[in-house]
């Protein structure tokens, strides 16, 4: 394991559901400059085993006692999509910094309420994706900056996998669950091209933003058949890019997640695997100049670690925000947004015309 930095960020967690118990406490414990100081949940059953697998320094059965020990520097929001907003605010007003799960909010209100929020705090908000954290990934974003020089055009996919379960189920250990466990009112999967768009689309968005720059335009089309959802969205990008995003859930095929992105002085091809397999991705950038082809290696594939130790070094350094930040929430919403909009209508949507929910 990395060794510990001296000086690491007291983190505490909120939520001890699957994605705390499959990224961010080990995150966190190994993590080089953060140590997972306090978890936090309702659920009196499930909290005990955490700690004792687990081993913070601190367990609250109620937030707001977490939130009031001067010790937590940091909260990771780890819990069900209704209270990612509701919960990171109560932690910026209580002078936190926060790591929230995506989606961040489903509204392009809400998440503007939390980035003045962020701002007023004077702390820092990043966002769940952890993609950004992905050392194939990038190697490509280092090379559009440096070398590319401008951008052609990105075409992008996000393709769950009818067997997805299958795959992970054998790489992962079993969730320990709770009866006691808080959960939101209603069925999140109740309307599936909301939540799709939320669980999925918002990484696939996210990613295009981070290599090509704002969205300014989205013309989308979407096919419902035999269960699967198939979005196609033409977008246009603020520097001239053009783009072709392909959300499908699932496909009949194994997970199928990658991009290729062209530009002046080069291009580059990533094929990414499912995020539990800690795998980089595969990635290869051309050079026009010379006409070779780098593949990076990509040996430290723990994309969650790296987003935690990201997340901590902004903190304890000042260095700049490497994670998706609140201005990044506000714009994906927008965008997720203007999907639906231009499918129910029929039309391109530009994102500076829509507002409201997804």
């Amino acid at each position: 394991m990395t060794p510990k930095e001296d000086r690491r960020l007291r983190i505490g967690v909120l939520g001890c559901g699957p994605i705390a118990q499959f990224a961010h406490f080990e995150s966190c414990t190994k993590a080089s400059n953060a140590d997972l100081y306090a978890i936090c949940d309702v659920a009196e059953d499930l909290r005990t085993r955490m700690a004792a697998t687990h081993a913070p320094e601190k367990t609250f059965a109620e937030y707001d006692a977490m939130l009031a020990d001067p010790d937590v520097e940091a909260v990771i929001i780890a819990t069900s999509d209704a209270f990612h907003v509701p919960a990171s605010l109560r932690a910026l007003e209580a002078g936190k910094h926060v790591l929230c799960e995506k989606p961040i909010g489903v509204s392009v209100e809400e998440v503007e309420q939390l980035r003045d929020a962020a701002a007023r705090a004077g702390r820092i908000l990043q966002i769940g994706h952890m993609k950004r954290f992905d050392p194939g990934l990038q190697a490509a974003k280092t090379f559009v900056d440096t070398e590319m020089g401008e951008v052609l055009a990105l075409k992008a996919w996000y393709c769950d996998s009818t067997h997805r379960y299958t795959m992970t189920d054998a790489v992962q250990p079993l969730p320990v669950t709770s009866k006691l466990a808080r959960k939101p009112g209603g069925n999140p999967k109740a309307d599936l091209r909301r939540y799709y768009m939320l669980a999925h689309g918002s990484h696939l968005l996210d990613l295009a933003r981070w290599l090509c720059g704002p969205i300014t335009e989205v013309r989308a089309r979407l096919s419902e058949r035999f269960g699967a959802y198939c979005w196609f969205v033409d977008t246009t990008f603020a520097n001239g890019t053009l783009g072709h995003l392909d959300l499908t859930v699932a496909v009949r095929m194994d997970w199928h997640e990658g991009l290729q992105l062209y530009g002046q002085n080069g291009s580059v091809v990533a094929r990414t695997f499912n995020p539990w397999y800690f795998r980089s991705s595969e990635v290869e950038i051309f050079h026009e100049k010379d006409a070779t082809v780098r593949k990076p290696l990509g040996a430290d594939g723990h994309f969650y670690r790296r987003q935690v130790e990201g997340f901590a070094e902004t903190i304890l350094t000042g260095k700049t925000q490497l994670g998706a930040d609140a201005e990044d929430g506000v714009a994906n919403i927008r965008a997720m947004v203007a999907i639906a909009r231009s499918v129910t209508e029929g039309r391109a949507v530009r994102l500076d015309e829509v507002a409201g929910a997804l």
